[in-house]
């Protein structure tokens, strides 16, 4: 069987496929394109699966009313694309069967991922940092035992609502230091995280995924323009140097950040043990580092690419499992 998982979140929509060969990351903004509907015929009719298993997080965009209307946008994108069995993980990593809430769909891609984690790694905190979020799920006898929903999860610092590059610099910081003293941050979407991490060498151009919050370019010289409007400057007014210590404190405030939320969720469930994975691989360690945790890499385990779409290629896996099982049956 050709089984692919499927991640549609807000801003990205993933592809994996259950033997790790195939893997996509689409673009897909659904708070203002509706190309979702095309997007997945397009996968459907390229790839020919047997079998899909789908995990969510688009249906909080803010084009749907409630999570209700957006769970149903997307399961009747997916349905209309695909003529195969089509599964849909929820909250407690299992395949949601039709009956009870159909919230429990809503924001599970995580659960996919903690049911692949725990089978194969065992008690850990599973950490993945993507474009928009961080997930902290805590597992203890192979199931996770965290919060069932974004609130809950952000209530228990389980979600940090911080990413690699979609996240507001003035979300994060107060001010900065600059050469010419403490500078508090103009509040305003001037600039994102990518632009801080694409001038740190971090992430590459190709990696830069997002839009950029002024709409131009994503080469260097760009997102160095881009981190000066921070301080409502430009690169006439202040230097490049400047320009990399802004780079550098958005760095070690986002690793703070993380530090902080995945001590709390380490304390409360007993747990010293990271999993790190997607494409903020690289703060989750300086993390784990910070706090002297012992850390596990999903890219050196299952590959870099898989870590970038695991909740995609961990919702494939469950399927080809289920599948195998019922075969035996």
């Amino acid at each position: 069987m050709k089984i692919i998982g499927i991640d549609i979140g807000g801003a990205n929509t993933k592809l994996a496929s259950a033997d790790g060969e195939t893997i996509e990351l689409h673009y897909i903004p659904l708070w203002k394109d509706t190309r979702l509907p095309e997007a997945l015929e397009e996968i459907a009719e390229e790839h020919g699966p047997d079998g899909v298993s789908v995990v969510m997080t688009g249906e909080l965009a803010d084009c749907f009313e409630d999570k209700d209307a957006g769970i149903s946008f997307i399961m009747e994108s997916v349905e209309n694309a695909f003529d195969c069995d089509i599964r849909y993980v929820d909250s407690e990593g299992k395949f949601y069967d039709g009956s009870g809430d159909l919230r429990k769909l809503a924001a599970a891609n995580w659960a996919a991922s903690a049911n692949l984690i725990g089978n194969e790694i065992g008690d850990c905190i599973f950490v993945d940092m993507g474009s928009t979020t961080s997930d902290i799920i805590p597992i203890k006898d192979g199931r996770h035992v965290a919060g069932m929903s974004d609130f809950s999860r952000l209530v228990r610092s389980e979600l940090v609502y911080s990413g690699v590059l979609r996240t507001n610099l003035a979300y994060l910081l107060d001010s900065l230091d600059v050469d010419a003293g403490k500078c508090r941050v103009s509040s305003e979407l001037f600039a994102t995280t990518a632009d801080a991490y694409l001038v740190l060498d971090d992430i590459s151009e190709e990696l830069y995924t997002c839009e950029t919050a002024d709409g131009a370019g994503k080469t260097r010289t760009d997102a160095m323009r881009r981190l000066a409007r921070v301080v409502c400057a430009d690169l006439a007014e202040i230097s490049p140097d400047d320009v990399f210590r802004i780079a550098e404190q958005v760095k070690e405030k986002q690793i703070t950040v993380l530090s902080e939320a995945i001590s709390q969720v380490a304390e409360e469930n007993e747990l010293d043990r990271i999993v790190s994975a997607g494409i903020g691989e690289f703060l989750i360690r300086d993390a784990a580092k910070r706090l002297g945790f012992e850390s596990i890499s999903v890219a050196e385990k299952w590959g870099y690419e898989i870590s970038k779409v695991f909740p995609a290629y961990a919702a494939a896996r469950m399927f080809e499992a289920d599948a195998l099982k019922e075969k035996k049956a």
